[in-house]
This record gives C-alpha cells, structure tokens and sequence, in this order.
C-alpha cells in the first residue's frame, strides 16, 4: 500500500492545489511513482478523461505533474454547482445527477463514502506515493459531521497532514493558530508541518512570524513560498482576464527551492 501526505489549507484558495502539483512533480522528480487524490472537488472546470470520465481540471493537472493519466478515482465525488443549493453531482467520472446539497448529502452520502474508499484503495495499490488535497478549512464545524474530504480522509489514509496558509490574504498568524486550535486533539497531532503560500516582499521581515508560529503551535514551518501567478483549479470570473496556466516545472523548482525537503520527507513519513 502506497504512503500518503494531505495537504490542507485554512480556508479555500489559500493554494492547496498549486502546492499538490508541486508535489506531485517533487516526488516524481525524486523517484516515487506518485498519484493525485482529491476525494471531493466542487468546481465547475472539468476534464474529460481518456475512458470518458468527468474530473475536476485541478486533479488532472496533479496527474500531468505526475507524469500519469488522470483517471476517475483521483477525484471519486465532483460536485459542478448549477447555483447556491443545486450541483451536479458525479461519482467515480459518471454523472449522478443535479441535487440540492441537503438531498445528496442525505440520500448519497453512504454512497460517496464507499466510492471515496474505493477510488483511494485502487491508488494505493498502484502508486509508491498518494499526495492527497483537502478542501476549503478542516474546521467548518458546521460540516464537520459529514466531512468527506478532509480529515475524516486523512485518517483514512493514515496520512500526515500539511497546512497551507496564504499570507497574501492577511491574518495568517490567527488563520494558522485558529485552524489547530479548532481541531480535535487527535487530528491537531496528524498536522506535522505548515506552509505559509503567496508571500510578496523580504522573506527575512517574515522570520520573527516563523519564530512565533513554531513556537505557540508546536508545529514545524516547513518554507515560506512566494505569490505564483496561476490558474491551477480557479474558477475564472466573467469579464476578467484569464491569467496565465502555470507552468508545473516552474512551480515545482520554485516550491522545491522554498521548502526544507529533508524536513518533509521527516515530517511526511514518505522516507522512513
């Protein structure tokens, strides 16, 4: 069975899924045979793969980073929002049909389970490496009781976990503590790193906030990366300019130059 590491963020758009991809083709580099897993993605941008299944575009640029076919099981449970309360939902590539959230997650949620489970099985037993992404904040404690995509994954897994942050965004010292402080104790002990993603200036102005973040959350900072202009998984608003689909070599030596690895593969397991 495959090792693991999820990526988790803060909050949505913090950078979860630029951070896979870099990992994903980190760990190719280094010579593991790795796959991309999201067990749920709720994006309207979607990729058709080579058996004519319907993924989000996120997992399958995790799979080009990987240098594999994307296929079904990276992204098992796709919800393509229609509005605010209608998605249409698809299981393992095939649709299942356009449900109100209260309706899917009621009626489908056994369902999603076992196909969640399945998909991650089949992975595991294919690849060296799953790197897999969470979705949106671990600590939506309204959501919690039916997580299927965060930590309720990673203990699945077995998986340590990695929490991204985005500093651009302001509040990253309280979005960091706040996140553990809001976790179970169980779960805060599988957080055994933390990224802080988009930084823009002196990264030595930043090092007392290092400092700081290790020493109240016990956890280590494994790199501070700098703001990528990308496109990974974004939804692009209409009316604006489109920017630039990253390039996933660039990304790769950018996040690679940017985080301790020796540190990683410590803190991940993936190199026991």
């Amino acid at each position: 069975m495959a090792k693991a590491v999820m990526i988790q963020g803060t909050a949505s758009s913090v950078g979860k899924s630029t951070v896979a991809a870099a990992f994903c083709r980190i760990l190719k580099e280094d010579g593991f045979k790795v796959a991309p897993f999201k067990a749920q993605n709720m994006s309207r941008k979607t990729f058709v793969t080579g058996s004519g299944d319907e993924i989000s575009i996120s997992q399958a640029m995790q799979a080009e980073a990987a240098g594999i076919t994307a296929t079904s099981d990276m992204n098992p449970v796709l919800l393509k929002p229609l509005g605010d309360t209608v998605s249409d939902v698809v299981i393992q590539g095939k649709p299942l049909g356009s449900l109100p959230a209260s309706e899917y997650r009621d009626k489908y949620l056994f369902e999603m389970k076992e196909a969640i489970y399945e998909s991650y099985c089949r992975l595991s037993r294919e690849y060296d490496v799953i790197v897999i992404e969470g979705a949106g904040s671990p600590v939506e404690v309204n959501l919690k009781d039916r997580d299927i995509v965060n930590m309720s994954v990673a203990k699945m897994a077995q998986a340590p976990v990695i929490l991204v942050s985005d500093i651009s965004l302001g509040g990253v010292f309280a979005s960091v503590v706040g996140t553990l402080e809001l976790l179970e104790s169980d779960e805060r002990d599988m957080v055994t790193g933390i990224i802080i993603n988009k930084f823009m200036g002196d990264i030595t102005l930043f090092e007392p906030g290092i400092e700081f973040l290790e020493r109240r959350t016990n956890k280590p900072v494994l790199g501070v990366v700098p703001y990528i202009d990308s496109q990974l998984g974004k939804e692009t608003k209409r009316g604006t300019r489109p920017r630039r689909r990253i390039d996933i070599a660039h990304l790769a030596q950018v996040v690679r130059q940017s985080i301790d690895m020796n540190t990683f593969y410590s803190v991940s397991g993936i190199r026991s």
